[in-house]
């Protein structure tokens, strides 16, 4: 990586656009000396799911990629969303800027959301001394996004210790609001068209991330890729054109602070009202294409990654499904994997669009009553379960 900057790493790592790329090691590339991980989840988002609240949750863990990236002036940098938190990488440069957006963040998770935002700053250099790495791969979901994937169980120990009170992050003061601009989360649930939607999640076993947790992964992906476009829970045309009041009041949250919020719910209405207008009419607005915009937001979902272990939330019918289950029961039975998996009726979407007249808004999935959250409680054995979910 000699000679190429911090901010242009990210951007020189090779792109791969078949999914089942995420097992080929060649595909990574280490993180340059000196970077951190800045990292948050929701304490307590056990309790929030079986309160029907996961799409709060969700947004709180948005929040996070949001509140940094904007900070940092939305540069090209690695992150990864995962349900009840994120995690972004980051050059050490950036480090105070990076440490003053959590610190906000996590107050306006509390005041807006009621949740507590756990945070922390995790050095690349103390994950190395610890013999593991935090290594990038660049996954084109579309032609206008790119997702990173990270391997190397740098980001599983840094998570790790958050979770334990190490590298931790102090709250800013009371009534301190991060920026949030581009955070978004007006759609409604997304029903499955096949079966169920699967959050599934796959992390190596005792016998380590080797070649048979590789031709795992592989596996999977394909008994997945049998189904209409790969599993996406989002139809290629986009969702449909069905809005959430509770999203628009959480959206409302995000974009104004109290005593305006009334007039910031009806300026998005009526950008909603706009939208449905222009897509049904077929009508541009400026360099803006309702059309052209439904199916990106399709197209730039990160339905699947990898984050030391592998996430996907499908769309998949019984008969497949049931392979993927066998095919993880006998790995977990061999050492090979640990997995959890959660059925639901529906998919949730939390957008972050900078500016919808540029194409390369992006788009998080999980599913919609517990998602990964459940799935990860199941391979840690806590009971938890979701029945319902408020839209």
């Amino acid at each position: 990586m000699s000679g190429v900057s911090d901010r242009e790493f990210f951007a020189t790592v090779p792109v791969f656009t078949d999914f089942e790329g995420v097992a080929d090691t060649g595909n990574y590339r280490p993180l340059p000396d000196g970077w951190i991980l800045a990292l948050a989840d929701i304490v307590g988002s056990t309790q929030a799911i079986e309160g029907g609240r996961y799409k709060d949750v969700n947004m709180a863990g948005a929040s996070v990629i949001s509140a940094v990236l904007n900070a940092v002036g939305k540069g090209d940098y690695p992150f990864v969303f995962g349900g009840d938190g994120a995690l972004i990488a980051l050059p050490g440069s950036l480090e105070k800027v990076a440490r003053e957006a959590l610190a906000a963040v996590q107050v306006w998770v509390a005041e807006d959301l009621g949740f507590t935002l756990r945070t922390a700053v995790v050095p690349l250099a103390d994950i190395r001394r610890e013999g593991l790495d935090v290594l990038i791969a660049r996954y084109a979901a579309s032609p206008y996004v790119t997702y990173a994937m990270f391997s190397g169980g740098g980001n599983s120990w840094a998570e790790r210790q958050m979770k334990a009170g190490n590298y931790t992050v102090a709250p800013a003061a009371p009534g301190t609001r991060p920026d949030l601009a581009g955070l978004s989360c007006r759609w409604s649930p997304i029903e499955s068209r096949h079966g169920d939607i699967v959050s599934i999640i796959a992390v190596p076993g005792t016998a380590g991330p080797g070649a048979e947790f590789q031709q795992l992964v592989t596996a999977i992906v394909a008994i997945s890729g049998e189904q209409g476009r790969s599993g996406h829970p989002i139809p290629p045309e986009g969702p449909k054109l069905s809005f959430s009041m509770r999203g628009i009041d959480r959206e409302a949250k995000v974009k104004a602070p109290k005593g305006r919020r009334l007039i910031m719910k009806l300026f998005i209405m009526l950008q909603l009202g706009l939208l449905v207008v222009l897509y049904k009419l077929g009508l541009p607005f400026g360099k803006f294409d309702a059309h052209r915009y439904k199916k990106d937001l399709a197209g730039n979902s990160d339905f699947r990654k990898f984050d030391d272990g592998l996430k996907m939330t499908i769309d998949v019918d019984a008969a497949r499904l049931k392979r993927i289950e066998n095919l993880l029961d006998e790995a977990q039975s061999k050492g090979i994997a640990r997995y959890g998996l959660h059925r639901q009726q529906s998919a949730l979407m939390t957008c972050f669009v900078p500016t919808p007249l540029s194409r390369d808004h992006m788009h998080f999935i999980d599913g919609a009553s517990g998602g990964y959250a459940v799935a990860a409680s199941k391979i840690t054995g806590k009971t938890l379960s979701a029945i319902d979910v408020t839209p």
